[in-house]
């Protein structure tokens, strides 16, 4: 399939990758391109940025080059070689990018980075390889300038799978000091396509865990993308960008499919999907708004594949869950940043532990491992958990391995899965007497808590590496009244 495609990389970290590729993306989408964004990693917040950049530039309808796509935004989308393997990358890359104009995909770390101790696996370098893309690299240029042509030869050089086919310089100070790094760059064989000054005009804030969401900032967020996008539509060769994407050779295969997947796991086990096929679809309710934003867009896809009908609902918002409420899912996101807010809405803690104590399947990460828990930094919660939560001055963070210890809504006894920690906040006891996971790499603990048909973990799991969880936590849906 030929999808034209670019990965943005950056020798390494805080180089402004995530800045350029929504810049690039909110430009492109002003053309009237139907972008699709991805992001190599486990990381939530960036997507939403792109997500973001595309949907209100195509809003603005700048220049009509092109078909308009106006409010049909696509979601951003991860591509992780970890927690996915690397055999599923290219088949998530066509189905989230299927009919698009350009895929963007933002890269990870430096370009090479990836898992630690594992070579290669996850890098930025990696995705790249797997998909045949041209990569361009954000160079920070700040305090340097032929020095740049030795930096961008050796990345172009370390890896000849990897194609670095070229440059955009970034934080530039002035005309001369990019003419100097550009003459610089003239023997290297690797062209420059763009060069955007420093500016404090655009600036994404920061706290305990990287970047404010979108959703806690959705209005300075929409104006931010409409600056990125006139700073990259100055300092870039869009139409350059545009013939690199187009120039990527097609991808053999075929795009991943919730459906076929969900059927594969369902003949995989015997007696799963009765529920999932009923004509009756059961509801299962799915946390959103400011304080629950991260999740992987295939997670409702797959639910909604195995038979579920997916409703979201905002717990700072609303007091009850959605009607006729089957099964709960509550990704991750920032509840110690709300704490006082989700206490206040007393009903719907009720509500959460009344649906827990019924015995329908509950899946909670993170965030909702700590909304679960009886308190989170003294605040009441939903009390699911006889576990009490607090923010913490260690950040845990990384890629785990783990097996399923007990048999819960998400995995049976013995399910062994690859997921990612990443969180500043502890829950005590870790475990409860029934742990939902125990970690064998790189630390043999027990994490979590199995109770009932309830599932509570720190652990993110990408679901498109083990569909067979959405498939077993639809059957234990029940049905809607009458």
């Amino acid at each position: 399939m030929s999808v034209p495609r670019l990965v943005i990389a950056a020798p390494a970290s805080g180089s402004g990758k995530t800045t350029v590729t929504a810049g690039l993306m909110a430009a492109f989408a002003e053309r009237g391109l139907d972008v699709s964004p991805h992001k190599v990693g486990p990381d939530y917040i960036d997507p939403g940025y792109h997500a973001l950049a595309i949907s209100s530039a195509a809003s603005s309808g700048a220049s009509g080059v092109g078909r308009s796509r106006v409010g049909n935004a696509r979601p951003g989308r991860n591509l992780d070689a970890y927690l996915c393997g690397p055999d599923r990358i290219a088949p998530l890359f066509l189905h989230g990018a299927a009919g698009c104009d350009l895929a963007l995909v933002e890269g990870v770390m430096g370009l090479f980075d990836g898992a630690a101790g594992q070579g290669e696996l996850a890098s930025t370098a990696h995705v790249a390889k797997l998909l045949r893309a041209p990569v361009v690299l954000v160079v920070d240029a700040s305090s340097q300038s032929r020095s740049v042509a030795a930096l961008v030869h050796g990345f172009a050089s370390w890896d000849p799978e990897v194609r670095v086919a070229g440059v955009i310089l970034n934080k530039v100070a002035s005309d001369r000091h990019e003419a100097m790094l550009c003459e610089a760059l003239e023997g290297c064989g690797v062209p420059v396509f763009g060069a955007l000054r420093r500016t404090r005009a655009v600036r994404a804030p920061s706290r305990h865990l990287g970047l404010v969401p979108v959703a806690e900032r959705h209005a300075e967020a929409v104006d931010s993308a409409a600056a990125l996008a006139a700073r990259v539509r100055e300092g870039c060769d869009l139409d350059g960008l545009l013939a690199l994407a187009r120039s990527a050779p097609p991808l053999s295969g075929r795009g991943w499919d919730p459906e076929e997947e969900i059927h594969r796991a369902m003949d995989a086990v015997p007696g799963a999907g009765v529920r999932g096929g009923r004509a009756a679809r059961p509801v299962v309710a799915v946390a959103g708004g400011a304080a629950f934003t991260f999740s992987y867009a295939e997670h409702a896809e797959l639910l909604t594949a195995a038979g579920a009908r997916v409703v979201p609902f905002d717990p700072l918002r609303d007091e009850r869950l959605p009607e006729g409420t089957g099964g709960l899912v509550i990704g991750g996101g920032f509840p110690e940043v709300y704490a006082p807010e989700l206490s206040a809405n007393e009903p719907l803690r009720t509500a959460v532990a009344g649906l827990a104590a019924s015995g329908a399947p509950v899946a909670a990460e993170c965030a909702g491992l700590l909304y679960l828990a009886h308190s989170l930094d003294g605040e009441p919660m939903c009390g699911v958990l006889a576990a009490k939560a607090r923010m913490s001055e260690r950040l845990t963070l990384g890629y785990r391995e783990a097996v399923a210890i007990s048999d819960t809504s998400l995995a049976a006894a013995g399910t062994r899965v690859r997921g990612h920690e990443f969180h500043r906040t502890t829950v005590v006891p870790g475990a409860g007497p029934e742990p939902a996971w125990g970690l064998v790499h790189p630390e043999r603990r027990t994490e979590g808590f199995a109770q009932g048909d309830v599932h509570a973990s720190y652990l993110h799991v990408h679901w498109a590496s083990v569909p067979g969880a959405a498939a077993r936590f639809v059957d234990r849906c029940a049905p809607p009244a009458g």
